[in-house]
């Protein structure tokens, strides 16, 4: 019997209404092949596909879901807020209360602006650094994502001084120029790309801890020395913390790695599994956007009050007393596990984890760039998710996604989760036997 059979007629369906199926790309399982299930209810830890089967959830809707699906207090929140109106674009209460909470939480933000996405926070942030310094120039990293917009859909370059080109169609190549990238824990690379064109350089922007190639941490002194060049040439250090912010501390990456960027880029966790993003930083940088200075920025449903409620509950929940320790000791407990069951199947793997989030490489380490996340086989990975899938664990549907716990996978979870791993193990070291033997 087919165990997705519904899910499969809905994907069918899907496919002539919307492309490629789905409504973001990585849904359509095209890394993993197959049929993606379709979700129709969450609780705590687990999900329901429309075929009622439960999986364990470590997509957690790609991170915002720290505490779990459906969270009692999360729902009571937005039940409140929409009864009372789901927009008024208008100023709220509720609003000013997020933001003093996101202050409290990250001491380099003095004022912030709430928006819809990390894409218009990103989008937001790189346009008002450049404002702000009247150059055109930025840096990003191979392999980090910022978000769909044009001037941060730049494919890699083969070198550190290379000038972006345009990872995508629709995006102008004169407009793509402007974005130059260079390798993630580079350092030496990175400042031969900015002061080769110092005077022009607006802002770099990084994900101080990785999560868009796999999960990459930083290196011991790289995140100090992009401060140190940003402050010696006059640009802005922009931290995209869409994903660790409120995940691997409280105040971010900012909090656990002691240092502070001029704008942050927030979301996820944020909106507590609204669509809600935000960027903030220095008063005198911040100042700059309309209405108070002359670099545009707006939106129609920005500070939108149902998703306020979800992020402001979800923030409160989380501000508890060992909250963080326990859900480290959960994700060190998994990481060395899943080592350990690879070790016994004799594959070949890396696991990197910051906190809460982590990622499986099928290749030996180090893991510390992109280049090194791409080395990961993926034909392994393809045997290894779908064993863990059929056996009602749902992990994201790419080699370079992040896994995410919540607060209430306990231990019992996790021992599920091992016990799979160590079949789901045993098929990806037969499918690289079996090629090996082709070859």
């Amino acid at each position: 019997m087919d165990k997705r059979e519904y899910s499969r007629k809905l994907f069918e369906r899907a496919l002539s209404s919307i492309p490629g199926g789905v409504n973001s790309p990585v849904r359509a399982f095209g890394a993993v092949e197959g049929t993606p299930p379709f979700i129709v209810r969450g609780e705590g830890p687990y999900i329901y596909d429309a075929d009622e089967n439960r999986y364990i959830d470590y997509v957690m809707s790609w991170g915002p879901l720290i505490l779990g699906h459906a969270h009692p207090a999360v729902v009571e929140a937005v039940e409140r807020a929409a009864r009372c109106g789901t927009s008024f674009g208008a100023p709220t209460e509720a609003e000013v209360v997020l933001a003093e909470t996101v202050k409290e939480a990250f001491p380099s933000i003095d004022k912030l602006r709430l928006v819809n996405s990390g894409t218009e926070a990103g989008m937001s942030a790189l346009r008002l650094a450049r404002g702000y310094t009247g150059r055109d120039k930025v840096i990003k990293f191979e392999g980090g994502y910022h978000g769909h917009a044009d001037g941060l859909l730049v494919k890699a370059g083969s070198g550190a001084a290379t000038f972006g080109t345009p990872s995508s169609p629709g995006v102008p190549a004169d407009y793509a120029r402007h974005t130059l990238t260079a390798p993630y824990n580079d350092l030496d690379a990175v400042r031969d790309v900015a002061k080769a064109h110092s005077d022009d350089m607006a802002a770099i922007i990084v994900e101080p801890v990785a999560g868009n190639m796999g999960v990459v941490p930083p290196e011991s002194g790289f995140l100090e020395g992009l401060r140190e060049l940003c402050d010696s040439i006059g640009a802005v250090l922009i931290f995209d913390e869409v994903i660790t912010g409120f995940r691997i501390a409280r105040g971010g990456a900012q909090e656990k790695f002691d240092i502070r960027a001029d704008l942050t880029c927030l979301g996820k966790i944020l909106g507590g599994g609204l669509p809600l993003g935000a960027y903030g930083g220095r008063a005198e940088i911040m100042d700059k956007i309309a209405p108070t200075g002359p670099v545009y920025q707006a939106g129609t449903l920005s500070g939108n009050p149902v998703a306020v409620a979800a992020g402001a509950a979800t923030l409160k929940n989380i501000d508890t007393t060992g909250f963080y320790e326990a859900l480290d000791q959960k994700a060190e407990k998994l990481a060395r596990s899943l080592v350990d069951a690879a070790n016994e199947a004799k594959v070949d793997v890396t696991i990197n984890r910051v906190g809460s989030m982590m990622t499986l490489f099928f290749c030996p380490p180090p893991v510390r760039n992109y280049s090194e996340a791409a080395s990961s086989d993926i034909e392994q990975f393809k045997q290894w998710f779908h064993a863990m899938l059929e056996q009602g664990i749902y992990l994201a549907p790419s080699p370079y996604e992040a896994a995410f716990l919540s607060a209430l996978h306990n231990e019992e979870h996790i021992d599920i989760t091992i016990d799979a791993a160590r079949k789901a193990l045993d098929n990806a070291k037969k499918t690289l036997i079996e090629r090996n033997a082709v070859t």
